[in-house]
């Protein structure tokens, strides 16, 4: 059997993530490497050749100047962890959903990482309207549940507004198949939290878990509370969540045995 290490570290309310994509190595996210001399930025997470590397943000689309510094912030740590991509957790924008709303609390907002090529691959929460699902830069597709590929990992990005048993059977056709290594599903509601503002999201936990580890998924994101927190493992499965692209909401994860350790 394979064994997981973990370790995730938060940057400016940004996961970054790194996985290894040769078969049968332990897999990591987290600080293992330090940060190239060169820069005067300090982050220490695994950049080994050939290595898989993301970033992971949520609930962002306020078009506010704290959104903007998160945005800066991954443009800067690009330079020493260069992420291939992001994986957005819902609440993608807040409010109106004109065309400009999409320029000013999206594209102009990463616009230096978009030029760059870097693609972002959007969930939908609770805030957002189906019709971001035919937004170009979100990579959906016209769908609101799918499913990506990168080296020998699996991300399926699932709509938990509505978790029906449509979506579900998807769901399970797909991972009944899936021989990827990895296995990483995000979406919005988070299973486990420990946060005040919302907290673990028991019904759908009780709807996807057994999915989950009847499959064998490995790691789940999600975000909706605006903190960072990770969840000890939860029956062998790892559960994040990173709701503070935007906005943090300060004070709100509470004294709870979910809480595991972030360095």
């Amino acid at each position: 059997m394979r064994r997981f290490v973990f370790s995730l570290l938060i940057l400016s309310l940004v996961i970054f993530g790194s996985l290894p994509i040769s078969h049968g190595q332990s897999a990591a996210i987290g600080s293992k490497v330090a940060a190239r001399a060169n820069s005067s930025l300090k982050l220490t997470l695994p950049v080994k050749e050939g290595s898989l590397r993301f970033a992971v943000m949520g609930d962002t689309g306020s078009g506010t100047d704290k959104q903007r510094q998160v945005a800066n912030m991954m443009v800067q740590y690009r330079n020493i962890f260069p992420f291939d991509f992001v994986l957005m957790m819902g609440d993608n924008l807040y409010g109106s959903e004109s065309a400009k709303d999409f320029e000013t609390k999206f594209s102009d907002v990463y616009k230096v990482l978009l030029n760059d090529k870097v693609k972002f691959y959007a969930t939908l929460g609770n805030h957002d309207l189906p019709m971001q699902i035919n937004y170009a830069n979100f990579n959906m597709n016209g769908k609101e549940y799918y499913r990506f590929k990168k080296g020998n990992v699996a991300f399926y990005s699932l709509n938990s507004n509505y978790m029906d048993k449509k979506q579900l059977a998807w769901l399970e056709s797909e991972l009944a198949k899936d021989t990827s290594d990895w296995k990483i599903c995000f979406f919005h509601h988070p299973p486990y939290s420990s946060a005040k503002g919302h907290g673990s999201d028991q019904q759908l936990r009780e709807i996807v878990e057994p999915i989950f580890l009847k499959y064998g998924v490995n790691v789940v994101l999600a975000g909706h509370d605006h903190v960072y927190e990770r969840i000890k493992p939860q029956k062998g499965i790892y559960y994040f969540v990173s709701g503070a692209g935007g906005r943090l909401r300060e004070s709100d994860v509470q004294t709870s045995p979910l809480v595991g350790k972030s360095n």
